[in-house]
């Protein structure tokens, strides 16, 4: 698929959108009249909607796209409109849309970044333009340590995923010498190291893979050599389905466990067989545990059941509509009304510290297990230390 990028408003249209974000107004009056005055904004929305790793995305966008529709059907006076870039989940894409939508005073938010790079790369420019970011799956623990004022995220971080996964592999896998990948970016730096400082003397050797890598006969030679009896693997769904491929075709029988970065139908459709009883940990809620009728309401809207991150992005894209009905009219009101935000969602309750994570006390692991091409909730991985 090619990209799709959206054009920036023309003088026209971005007056009318600038005019319709200023005069947003609460109603407080209970026969409704004053919902009759302008109420709403532009909220933009990135990540990677098309390109080898979309699968772990789209669940997310469908789910702020459908808060967004609900949100709209519910609030005629009050219209909110969504706007999407994609960025393959490549920084190199995201920093010049970030750069773009900083610009146009018509954004008064951004859901978003989906992946960890690609965040990292834009925070400084949303920041500095006053632009609360709400993040539904970008877990780099590093993203919240520097101080950032813009950047929150609905999901767990990689600190806590990567202690779970820790906990899946000694207790479930019973895994005695571990071998450690990363793709060598963000995320799966991060989420390695976290699993490596976890497991101790037990990781008993690692590699990197490069980004769009296709042969990995050194990397496997090294697992072999390694006498490993489990595979970690910190990265997306381009790289993860061949080297499992590869591995499983050259008689490496270890265990395999990956996390969030491989929860995209991508990953077992790559792998083929070789992704059978592979594991996959997300701090992401399977379909059935969501709150209220938001899997029953997606069913209904795509015709499939909510993958990775559908309820995520509809809680991301829910916090800032609440601002919005709230009366919030600026980028600095809607900043400061997700600081403050302290409310149930979908996902979990939603609540930011002050570093932009979300209350950690409500965040649940999970393991899924590949089973028949398809991810099947296992078990919540509960941490014991």
């Amino acid at each position: 698929m090619r990209r799709n990028y959206v054009r920036a408003l023309g003088a026209v249209g971005l007056a009318a959108a600038m005019l319709a974000a200023a005069g947003c107004q609460d109603s407080g009056n209970s026969d409704g009249d004053a919902a009759a005055a302008d109420c709403g904004g532009k909220i933009a929305i990135f990540g990677a909607f098309t390109g080898p790793n979309a699968g772990l995305v789209i669940p997310s966008l469908n789910g702020a796209k459908m808060a967004v529709k609900q949100f709209n059907a519910a609030n005629a006076n009050c219209k909110v409109t969504m706007q999407e870039f994609d960025t393959q989940g490549n920084a190199d894409q995201a920093t010049p849309i970030a750069n773009q939508v900083a610009q146009d005073q018509s954004f008064l938010a951004v859901i978003g970044g989906h992946f960890s790079g690609e965040s990292k790369a834009t925070m400084p420019i949303y920041e500095a333009a006053g632009l609360v970011m709400v993040s539904p799956s970008a877990t780099a623990t590093e993203l919240t340590a520097a101080g950032n004022k813009s950047f929150h995220r609905v999901v767990g971080n990689d600190g806590t995923q990567a202690a779970a996964a820790v906990e899946y592999i000694k207790n479930v896998q019973k895994g005695q010498k571990v071998f450690l990948i990363d793709d060598g970016q963000t995320y799966g730096v991060g989420i390695i190291d976290g699993v490596k400082k976890g497991l101790g003397a037990t990781a008993v050797a690692s590699d990197k893979v490069q980004t769009d890598q296709t042969n990995f006969d050194a990397t496997i030679s090294k697992i072999k050599s390694s006498g490993a009896d489990t595979i970690a693997y910190g990265g997306y769904t381009n790289e993860a389905a061949p080297l499992l491929k590869q591995a499983r075709a050259a008689g490496v029988k270890a265990k395999f466990i990956g996390f969030d970065g491989l929860y995209d139908p991508g990953f077992p459709s790559g792998a083929g067989d070789a992704a059978n009883d592979a594991i996959v940990t997300c701090p992401c809620l399977p379909a059935d545990k969501a709150g209220g009728t938001f899997s029953k309401d997606y069913q209904a809207e795509y015709g499939q059941a909510p993958g990775s991150y559908g309820a995520e992005g509809y809680d991301g894209a829910t916090v800032l509509l609440d601002g919005f009905k709230a009366g919030k009219k600026t980028r600095a009101d809607l900043l400061a009304w997700v600081d403050a935000y302290d409310k149930q969602g979908v996902s979990k309750y939603i609540k930011f510290d002050p570093s932009g994570d979300v209350d950690k006390s409500k965040v649940a692991i999970w393991s899924y297990k590949i089973t028949g091409g398809k991810f099947e909730p296992e078990q919540e991985i509960k941490l014991t230390s």
